[in-house]
This record gives structure tokens, sequence and C-alpha cells, in this order.
């Protein structure tokens, strides 16, 4: 298929379980996002078998196995960590203790699948490194807005057939809704246990610019963060931004927030604009308010005219089979080490440098 034909791209097949039950035995343990029903359930659907789970909280442990009744419960951490069969741990921890809990599964000799933001401090990233080499482990991250989005997904696809020609800039947008705050842990205030606006929800725009542009490296050029809205949270940051460029000549942009207004009919309207040589794509993730069509609306511009492609239930997400077998055999195909690391490390330093803005 010629890569100027944009309104004949298809995305590459559904993927399929990728081995047999019993196969790959995984665990699910320390609860505290609600991010780890989709990690647990891109596993199931790649053919992973969920064994155990485990988390201090009863309220929590009710809500996980009603959805997975397949789990059994384990009486602590400890209890999952020396069982053999066990090949990976899925995670989803106050963010300050990802990067602790990462370290002690890796040290029992198994693959840690932890929640995005993966850690929360450069000192942290340094030990996660070390553990890393040290046990031969692998330290995944759950960079939900590409590799979760079927938006993403077929994005990546057209951008590696070369459907834009050379990405030249990426601007991702990622609002988020608070809600109630009264329903939001203590933690999701206090930035030395979350990180920060750019360390957290803005390592997803970060892992985004480093795969669209296929660089390896970036750098900070400026960052800022604020708190506009949430005077009551004086920790809390509800606006961030950051400007980057990019090892392969390009460069980008990201702006999160807490600010999504309560007329929106889902928690944010995440669009992500990638500029190419040969055209340009949209990525209308979670929304079209533009129309009725339904979320994962990519837009395609390029030499041949405009095309709108349905990416919602056609593509699915290669991301967890990819990592199964990554485990199982020993290879990086779903990500690299490297690039989860440099995700992160590139939030965790534009939210060290940012300029804290006067609404704080």
């Amino acid at each position: 298929m010629s890569a100027s034909e944009g309104a004949n791209y298809a995305p590459a097949a559904m993927p399929k379980p990728v081995v047999e039950p019993g196969e790959f035995v995984f665990a699910a343990m320390h609860l505290d996002h609600g991010h780890i029903g989709g990690m647990t359930q891109g596993l199931l659907g790649a053919g992973g078998t969920l064994k155990w789970v485990y988390d201090p909280q009863p309220e929590r442990l009710k809500t996980f196995t009603e959805q997975f009744p397949q789990a059994k419960v384990a009486s602590s951490e400890q209890e999952i960590l020396e069982d053999p069969e066990v090949k990976l741990v899925a995670a989803a921890a106050v963010p300050v203790d990802r990067a602790p809990l990462g370290i002690r599964v890796m040290e029992a000799g198994k693959d840690y699948f932890t929640d995005k933001t993966p850690l929360i401090t450069l000192e942290q990233l340094a030990e996660a490194k070390a553990a890393v080499e040290r046990t031969g482990q692998k330290y995944a991250v759950y960079y939900s807005e590409r590799i979760h989005v079927e938006a993403a997904v077929l994005a990546t696809q057209l951008i590696q057939q070369g459907a834009i020609g050379k990405v030249l800039q990426v601007t991702g947008m990622g609002p988020h809704r608070i809600g109630d705050p009264s329903t939001r842990p203590d933690w999701f205030f206090e930035r030395a246990r979350y990180g920060g606006i750019l360390t957290d929800i803005g390592s997803h725009n970060f892992e985004q610019m480093l795969t669209f542009t296929g660089s390896e490296d970036a750098e900070v050029l400026s960052s800022s963060i604020g708190n506009f809205g949430n005077p009551e949270h004086p920790e809390l940051d509800d606006f961030g931004d950051a400007h980057i460029a990019l090892s392969s000549g390009a460069t980008g942009f990201v702006r999160v927030d807490w600010f999504t207004p309560q007329g929106l009919r889902t928690w944010g309207d995440g669009r992500t604009f990638v500029v190419g040589t040969e055209g340009y794509l949209e990525l209308r993730k979670y929304i079209d308010v533009t129309t009725e069509n339904g979320p994962n609306q990519v837009i395609l511009v390029d030499g041949k005219g405009e095309h709108r492609l349905e990416a919602n239930g056609n593509v699915g997400y290669p991301f967890f089979g990819e990592l199964v077998l990554d485990v199982l055999n020993r290879t990086e195909n779903a990500m690299t080490q490297a690039h989860a690391f440099k995700a992160v490390e590139l939030a965790l330093t534009a939210q060290k440098q940012a300029r804290e803005l006067t609404g704080r």
C-alpha cells in the first residue's frame, strides 16, 4: 500500500492471545490507582493467567475480585513474591512507593509492570536503573495514553508506515477532571507522594513524543507549573506545560491540567497533534466534541486529501501481547527499558526545573 494513499490506510490485525492458559502467570498488588484494572485486563486479553492479588485494604480487594474473580487473595506481598509460577507483578501503588516496590519485585526474580508515573524522583530513577542492571529483570510501565488508546496505536502505525513523512513536531494535551476532591486520596494532593503534574500525568506525553518522533533522547527547554483553581490544596499542581527538543530534530510541547469542565461528557478532551513533512495527524482520543462520532478518531491530512480514520474497536492493544512475549523470551519489542526510563526522566527534569506561575 502506498504511504501517500491516506484514505486507504487500515490498522494492523487485531491482537490475539499470544500464550495458552497457564503459560504466563501474573499477579496484581497495591491497588491504589484505578489503572490497575486496565493493566490487568490488558494482560488477560493477551492470554495471561491472573493467579494472585494483594492489597492491605479489604475494600480495594473486594472491588478487584468482583471484577476479576479468578484471582486468589494473597495473605501478604511476600506470598506472591515467593511463588515460582508468577512471572510478572502488576501494581498501581502510590507513586512515591512504586520504585521501592519494583525493586523488591525484581529482586525476587520477577518482572515488574507499574502504572505511570513509574517513580517520582531522579534518585529513584537511578535506584531503579541499578536494580534492573543488577537483577536482569524488567521494569515495564503502563503509559496508557498511548499503549491503551486505539487512536494512539493507529497513529503509531501510520507514522511508522510513513503516512506524514518525517515527524517535525508533537503537541500533546492532557486535560483531566478532579471531580469531588473529597473522593481523592490524601496522596493525590501531596507533591512529595504524587510527584507533581509533569511527573505524573505529563509522563504520558513525554513517552508519546519519544515514540512518535522515533527519538532516543531529548532536552527540556522550558517548563512551568501552577495552582490556579485549588488554593485549599497548595501542593497540587493543577496546570503544567513543557517544551522539549528531541534527538531526531523534532520538538515537542505538552499541556496538562485539572480543568475539564463539568459539561464535558468524559473526564478529559485528550488530543494530540503530530506534524510531518508530508502531512499531519490529529488524535481525538476520548471524545470528538464537534461530531456524534465516538472516541478514538484519527484525522489524517496528506497530499491526497483529508481523511477521518475510525480506530475504535478496529486496532486493539498490541503492547500487552508483546510484553507477555518479552517476559517469556527476554526480548524488548513492547517497549525498551531505555525508552520507558527516558520518558520519566524527561518528566522528572521538566518538573524539577519548572517555573512556578503566579496563580499559586
